[in-house]
């Protein structure tokens, strides 16, 4: 019987003595001058959403089969972030999720706040759109519960409209619902957890806009926005449709493309404003293929009650994408610098929140000894198909920090059977 212990992976930037600060040594997108650079986030956080509460703002983004699974970040101004919590330790259906679930499990989620409670809306394109709430976002998380049984529901939004209204908007995964390139909206309960009759189709992209999915809904001056990526992940554009009501007819615009720069496909994340609606910006990813998907922060203005993404220097209404640019407006003492932790000494009763397991974790995997600052691993039998370590579900991992980084970490090996190996 072949065993494997390989738990601590290749990837892990600068752990032990070496590194006693959280900040990164690699990227930090602060350049400490009231300037920041993109990516903002030089790391895999896909599909990103952002909420402001007061004067913090929190990001989520699509985790998949990773566990702990929908990470949530918290900065005080767009470009320094932290990870403060995660929503659950085990995704479901958890037989399902024990073994490693490549591309499926969490896509493209929504952050909101409403009424004093965060809600996350996410999607799983096999099972549904679950909901899951929380009175901080730094937890505890209620257990997601699914509101809508559907193959091929995916990226969910929910809007509560200034009438009391609640809704949902979301797109369709051609891979398990047959077709995509069109958005519904559907009615939903005021308290967010359950909808209500019918979807009702309120735009098809295929003529102008193919595979356009990812909506973020919004509501102002009396008009409804759907924000929602079209053209494709790594080749798309960000495109922002209006209405006067919210199942339309809607108007479509693309409002940022690529245009002379380098940063391809920049689309799908989140409008917020700063505190008191001084300014506006939106969040958005762009594809670095095998990499994943890094984050960028784009100036965002209106005009004629379009919004324009990022800088447009021919004034036609499409901007693109900034490279560095002045830092967010911000009231109060400057913000130390931050990035998401990369370092783990293994010194607390828990695991970084930077770690995440290939699947579901189950006992007996690890063991932390805080006064030894060792993380105790235990060999576990190889798939009976095994081909290579994408099967293998008890890999511990954290997200690249950046496109060139040294990974440093110590291991002691007591092989306890026959064939055990580590890595």
């Amino acid at each position: 019987m072949k065993i494997l212990g390989l738990l601590f992976l290749l990837l892990l930037p600068v752990l032990g003595a070496a590194q006693s600060s959280s900040l990164s040594k690699v990227w930090v997108p602060d350049l400490g001058n009231g300037t920041y650079k993109n990516p903002v986030l030089y790391a895999d956080y896909s599909d990103p959403d952002v909420v402001r509460v007061g004067s913090d703002y929190y990001l989520t983004s699509s985790s998949f089969n990773a566990a702990p699974g929908l990470q949530i970040l918290h900065s005080k101004d767009l470009v320094n972030w932290t990870i403060i919590s995660t929503v659950f330790t085990q995704q479901s259906p958890l037989d399902v999720f024990s073994k490693p679930q490549h591309g499926n499990g969490v896509w493209a989620p929504a952050i909101r706040y409403h009424k004093g409670q965060f809600y996350i809306y996410y999607p799983d394109p096999d099972y549904g759109i679950y909901v899951t709430r929380a009175k901080n976002p730094a937890g505890p998380w209620e257990t997601p519960i699914l509101i809508k049984e559907a193959k091929g529901w995916i990226d969910p939004c929910p809007l509560w409209d200034s009438d009391g209204q609640a809704y949902l908007v979301h797109a369709f995964a051609g891979s398990r619902a047959g077709f995509k390139s069109v958005l519904a909206v559907s009615r939903m309960s005021p308290d967010g957890l359950k909808l209500l009759g019918d979807e009702v189709i309120i735009f098809d992209g295929h003529e102008k806009h193919p595979t356009i999915e990812g909506p973020k809904f919004y509501k102002r001056n009396g008009y409804y926005y759907i924000f929602a990526p079209g053209g494709g992940v790594s080749t798309g554009w960000q495109v922002v449709l209006r209405s006067k009501n919210v199942f339309g007819p809607y108007e479509d615009r693309i409002v940022m493309a690529q245009g002379n720069t380098p940063i391809n496909g920049p689309h799908q994340g989140a409008w917020v404003t700063t505190p008191g609606d001084k300014e506006d910006w939106f969040m958005h990813f762009q594809d670095q293929g095998p990499y994943g998907r890094v984050v960028h922060l784009q100036p965002m203005v209106w005009k004629n009650d379009w919004p324009v993404i990022g800088n447009d220097p021919d004034g036609d209404g499409k901007g693109e994408p900034v490279l560095t640019y002045r830092k967010p407006a911000y009231k109060g003492a400057a913000q130390p610098l931050a990035t998401p932790a990369t370092s783990d000494e293994f010194d607390a009763t828990t695991l970084g929140l930077q770690w995440q397991w290939h699947a579901n974790p189950q006992p007996g995997w690890a063991f932390i000894n805080a006064p030894q600052s060792t993380l105790r691993l235990y060999s576990v039998p190889l798939p009976t198909d095994f081909k290579n370590f994408w099967q293998v579900p008890n890999l511990l991992l954290q997200k690249l920090p950046a496109a060139a980084f040294t990974a440093t970490t110590k291991l002691s090996f007591t092989p306890r059977f026959e064939g055990s190996k580590r890595g």
